[in-house]
């Protein structure tokens, strides 16, 4: 590694330090005195209840509580990139005191928010506070060292002891420079762990306000709706390949049995018009062939199975009316399942572009890093795509959606225009 790269990563380090330091402050002084009130309004109101008082006040404050969780759970997410999902129950609209009042406190949601409350006045100040505490506390071994040490003894003789800094008792200078030096150290251990020390705090969060029976309820759901919707497609595209095997090529075989037969009664008796039938049944045959040749392309492409999704893509950009750049960065092979899902929604997208957009250039970028193949399809047309009813983007959503991938859409009026198809997946 050369001496740039070090120097980068010590510095990206310096500051992810400083930053989980300012942020973990901010965090320990602003929630610690709201956590507090949400705390005790919270106990006063619920033990008011028997009184009629709490019925009134509860819901308000149990709001509140919910607010200020909400909000540690969107600092969570972003400043700890752990996300912890609500799951409260919807509260009765117009409901009276009492049903409203039990409703907040029969909601699993909320009864962990107020567990949570007490561990976030302790525990999580202190986790929150700890990178400022690894970053600044040094800079007191460091102004002792440079003699602030005189004042904090009472004197230059120390007339009133020595002071402690850590275990080290400063009372003269060489013990200043001891103090210094762990000071040092101490600021070694924050540029090593005041980031990780911080993640401990959100984790924390995470432990207490998340529910893993929330999480797997929410899996259950999306493979329920990913398991209805291939179904539904599934269906609809054995629909669709009887439909043009019935009005296509299987009309033009019979028709051409039909042909056939004719000319079997007319190849003595009028030999012209039995040549005439034969080359329209030469030429239904070879239209016949051609639809079949489409509707096994549709299905499966060959070149897909036989050249993988990279140069099955390059073929596809090569029949579209647009100029189209294809930059392939695939080491392997996915799936065959998982190249198919992605070669028709790549497809998709393109005939979208193509019929919507106005773009005169499109560019396609398949690659694949940690784990997840990622398409990114950007046209320079005039935008305003969405993910809709009546969009062909949401098909394309669904057939990802079978394989737990997702896509991301930015689309601004006047453009360009970005879809983003990602999908986890192992390359052979």
């Amino acid at each position: 590694m050369n001496t740039d790269t070090k120097s980068g990563g010590t510095t990206s380090r310096a500051q992810g330090m400083v930053r989980a330091a300012w942020r973990g402050l901010v965090l320990a002084v602003v929630s610690l005195p709201l956590a507090v009130l949400c705390f005790v309004l919270s106990a006063v109101s619920i033990a008011l209840i028997p009184l009629g008082i709490g019925l009134v006040t509860t819901p308000w404050v149990l709001t509140g509580v919910r607010a200020f969780a909400n909000w540690r759970r969107v600092l969570t997410a972003e400043w700890g990139g752990i996300r912890v999902p609500p799951d409260y129950r919807p509260v009765p609209e117009g409901a009276g005191p009492w049903t409203r009042t039990f409703a907040l406190l029969r909601d699993p949601a909320v009864l962990r928010d107020l567990r949570w409350l007490p561990v976030d006045m302790t525990a999580g100040f202190v986790t929150a506070l700890l990178p400022a505490v690894l970053v600044l506390y040094p800079l007191e071994g460091f102004a002792l060292a440079a003699g602030l040490w005189r004042t904090m003894t009472g004197g230059p003789y120390g007339e009133y002891g020595p002071y402690w800094y850590g275990f080290v008792p400063v009372s003269d200078q060489t013990s200043a420079l001891g103090a210094g030096a762990l000071g040092a150290a101490l600021l070694f251990v924050a540029h090593r762990y005041a980031v990780s020390a911080f993640q401990v705090h959100f984790r924390l969060t995470r432990a207490v306000l998340g529910s893993g029976r929330t999480r797997l309820a929410e899996r259950v759901r999306v493979l329920t709706e990913t398991r209805r919707d291939a179904v539904d497609t599934s269906a609809a595209e054995l629909r669709r390949i009887e439909r043009d095997l019935h009005d296509g090529a299987q009309a033009r075989l019979v028709a051409m049995g039909m042909d056939l037969g004719t000319i079997e009664a007319l190849i003595e008796k009028d030999p012209a018009k039995a040549r005439e039938l034969l080359a329209h049944a030469r030429r239904s045959s070879a239209e016949a062939l051609t639809e079949l040749r489409e509707l096994v392309r549709g299905i499966h492409p060959p070149v897909l199975a036989e050249r993988g999704l990279g140069d099955a893509v390059r073929a596809l950009a090569l029949r579209l009316p647009v100029a189209t750049e294809v930059n392939v960065e695939l080491p392997g092979r996915a799936e065959a399942p998982v190249e198919s899902a992605a070669y028709f929604a790549v497809s998709e997208v393109l005939t979208n572009a193509v019929k919507h957009s106005g773009a005169d250039r499109i560019w396609v970028d398949l690659h694949h890093a940690e784990g997840h193949l990622r398409v990114t399809v950007t046209d320079n047309g005039k935008g305003g795509a969405v993910v809709g009813a009546g969009s062909g983007l949401t098909g394309v959503e669904r057939r990802l959606g079978t394989f737990d991938g997702v896509l991301a859409v930015s689309s601004p009026a006047g453009g360009p225009t970005m879809v983003t198809l990602e999908m986890p997946c192992v390359l052979s």
